[in-house]
């Protein structure tokens, strides 16, 4: 483990895999480096990449300072490009799909190439909003020290899972296998829970339903590569190709067999393909 000093003085701890051109890896809500789905996708990555996969901030090994503002993910994702030599590609999962946007944004000088899991966009009416007032939920919910409570109001209100397989969930035995894409533990996302209410910001109302804000991204001038699961909710798809339409050079493609849930194994070969490309 190796540590980055962001901007207001925050240690990010991050893995540094491999050597070639360098990758970093920016996980979703409740994710971590450690997760056997972000390991296991650097050490796919590392054979052709110098691949930084980090704890955001707020998560396992990293510090978190306080006030929570989203850009101050955007400066620790700028400290790990500083220690990669100045110019680094990102690929982002969900939220943080959303994340590795807003940095390509704001550093548009610093990002080589930027590729986007399905970041949970909701531009229409194929998947219900998220409520207005979900972050504020959240931040309540961990004032009061309702760490699980916290975790359920997202997988049920973010994610749209059913309370009564939310509640057999938070019930569940420690799992002991080691499936590479199988969810943390209920405990391991109750430690991170905080960082739920970061994520909603990072997303802030890009899933009320309306369409994406079309000035909001331009200057994302990076080569970017929006991807979907074939079998994922039609809203992924949907806020891929507003997404796409509203960057410079955005392209959209499909992996046939996955959902939000990706597999690292038919994932690495095409972020490969496409980071490796000139």
């Amino acid at each position: 483990m190796q540590r980055a000093i962001s901007k207001d003085g925050t240690s990010i701890a991050y893995d540094r895999l491999g050597n070639g051109p360098a990758l970093i890896l920016v996980a979703g809500a409740l994710g971590f480096r450690s997760h056997a789905m972000f390991a296991d996708l650097a050490a796919r990555l590392e054979r052709r990449f110098t691949v930084y996969n980090y704890d955001r901030r707020g998560r396992g090994d990293s510090g978190d300072t306080a006030p929570y503002a989203v850009q101050r993910e955007v400066e620790d994702i700028e400290a790990l490009i500083a220690e990669a030599g100045g110019s680094a590609s990102l690929y982002g999962l969900s939220s943080g799909a959303a994340l590795a946007l807003e940095a390509a944004s704001k550093l548009p000088t610093k990002v080589r190439k930027l590729a986007l899991y399905e970041p949970p966009f909701i531009v229409d009416d194929s998947h219900p909003p998220l409520r207005k007032d979900y972050v504020q939920r959240l931040d309540e919910l961990i004032a009061a020290g309702r760490r699980g409570d916290a975790v359920e109001v997202f997988m049920t209100d973010a994610i749209g899972i059913p309370a009564e397989y939310v509640a057999m969930m938070r019930n569940a035995p420690v799992p002991t296998d080691s499936a590479h894409n199988q969810p943390p533990a209920w405990a391991e996302m109750e430690k991170v829970a905080h960082t739920l209410a970061y994520d909603g910001r990072v997303m802030g109302d890009t899933m009320s339903g309306n369409p994406l804000p079309t000035d909001r991204w331009t200057s994302a001038t990076s080569p970017t590569l929006v991807i979907t699961g074939g079998n994922s909710e039609a809203f992924f798809h949907n806020g891929a190709h507003a997404l796409v339409g509203g960057l410079p050079d955005a392209k959209h493609r499909i992996l046939d067999g996955q959902d939000h849930n990706v597999d690292s194994a038919v994932l690495a070969p095409v972020l490969d393909e496409f980071f490796a490309k000139a």
